[in-house]
């Protein structure tokens, strides 16, 4: 009789995120061996708020990790409207699943915390990235741009919305759609004008400002407006221009902002788009996080579906109880796991019609408009009616156990 043990099956993660650690953190906790590569040349630092919000909580619960999250709080306790001259015109509801979450914290430090508490044997490979796959015999064999040849029995792409990876394996199922509307983030020092809310403010032409504190003794700024143009296509410099020249006599605290991200490390734009897909999952290849649905700031809830997605998808990798048509194996798995985030990924994906142009007036009269809109749902009658706007992630349906 042989005693040869099998050994666990290897799982490779691509990117090394929220999504991308979660992945990591359970697969390991259900007996994977894994190796995470990320293109970065280390821990990817800073960013802006995400928030902990439905059923991901529960998740975060599972890890241990809820009062580890708790602690790292940006400092934020709520989030106003102002006008030009930074006089608070609306508040938005408080409370754990308000504007500003019970969980609120900086992308990074969200990242950090899964990373900190990965279960022993989890490899990490910086400044690397895959360029090429191709599956046989049950597994997926993965090629860097080192040279690494790596071999797996699963391939979990976590890269983002901008995923490569995604692209050549997916191909034409990749649907695209953008919302019209560029972003651009940084860190700016904080002033003693600064205060412990996030700062909403709007002008014509629907140019927004966002001023939101940190616990890092720094301010994190948002320039936001609807525009066709994609300034993520652009280098540094030249999007930073044509945000000037965009921004020109636009009040409050823009000048300081654009001034700021002149020097800022961590200045990142994005040209909002949506990834539609008709499956997260070909062979022994599956998406999560961003790769497969982004949703957007415009969404919200994004930090929350890629911790959720990295739990379910090893819960029924870990499980035989997969669905009575889902079959057997690793691909029902996927499949199984693609049937229980649907639901989830697309009711936060689905945004009411014209909320662009509601949410970016370009107008007085249209920023008027809003204002008045905007004092009525805030206000005591209405706010019940308001607080189902930031109740995200959310689900009566209960977590796959983990085997």
């Amino acid at each position: 009789m042989s005693n040869d043990v099998m050994p666990p099956p290897h799982a490779l993660v691509s990117g090394a995120s929220i999504a991308g650690l979660s992945a990591a953190y359970w697969l390991r906790r259900t007996g994977w061996e894994v190796t995470v590569i990320e293109r970065a040349p280390a821990f990817r630092d800073g960013g802006q708020n995400v928030d902990v919000r439905g059923v991901a909580r529960e998740v975060l619960k599972r890890m241990g990790l809820f009062d580890a999250v708790k602690a790292l709080n940006t400092t934020e306790t709520g989030a106003v409207f102002v006008d030009g001259r930074g006089r608070v015109t609306a508040e938005l509801p408080a409370g754990p699943e308000g504007a500003t979450a019970e969980l609120e914290i900086l992308r990074g430090d969200f990242a950090r915390a899964i990373l900190d508490h990965l279960p022993p044997g989890v490899e990490i490979v910086y400044g690397d990235t895959i360029t090429g796959t191709t599956e046989d015999d049950g597994s997926v064999t993965a090629t860097t741009a080192s040279g690494r040849v790596l071999r797996a029995e699963l391939l979990v792409v976590a890269e983002g919305v901008r995923s490569a990876t995604r692209d050549r394996i997916f191909g034409e199922l990749v649907d695209r759609r953008p919302l019209g509307v560029n972003m651009v983030f940084g860190t700016i020092p904080r002033t003693a004008g600064d205060d412990d809310r996030w700062r909403w403010y709007s002008t014509v032409g629907g140019r927004q400002v966002h001023l939101r504190p940190d616990n890092h003794g720094t301010t994190r700024a948002i320039l936001s407006y609807p525009r066709d143009e994609d300034l993520a296509s652009l280098d540094r410099d030249q999007a930073l221009a044509r945000v000037r020249a965009r921004y020109t006599g636009a009040g409050w605290e823009a000048a300081r902002v654009l001034d700021g991200f002149d020097t800022s490390e961590d200045v990142y734009v994005d040209h909002l788009t949506q990834i539609r897909m008709p499956t997260w999952h070909r062979g022994r290849v599956c998406l999560v996080g961003d790769a497969a649905w982004c949703v957007t700031p415009m969404g919200g809830g994004g930090a929350s579906l890629a911790l959720t997605s990295g739990y379910v998808l090893a819960a029924y990798l870990s499980s035989t109880d997969t669905g009575p048509e889902a079959g057997t194996g690793t691909e029902a798995a996927l499949a199984a796991y693609e049937r229980w985030m649907r639901p989830l990924v697309d009711s936060v994906q689905k945004l009411p019609p014209g909320v662009v142009r509601a949410a970016y007036p370009r107008t007085r009269l249209g920023l008027a408009l809003r204002t008045m809109v905007v004092k009525a749902l805030t206000s005591r009658l209405l706010a019940p009616l308001a607080e189902r706007f930031t109740h995200v992630a959310g689900t009566d349906r209960p977590l796959p156990p983990i085997a």
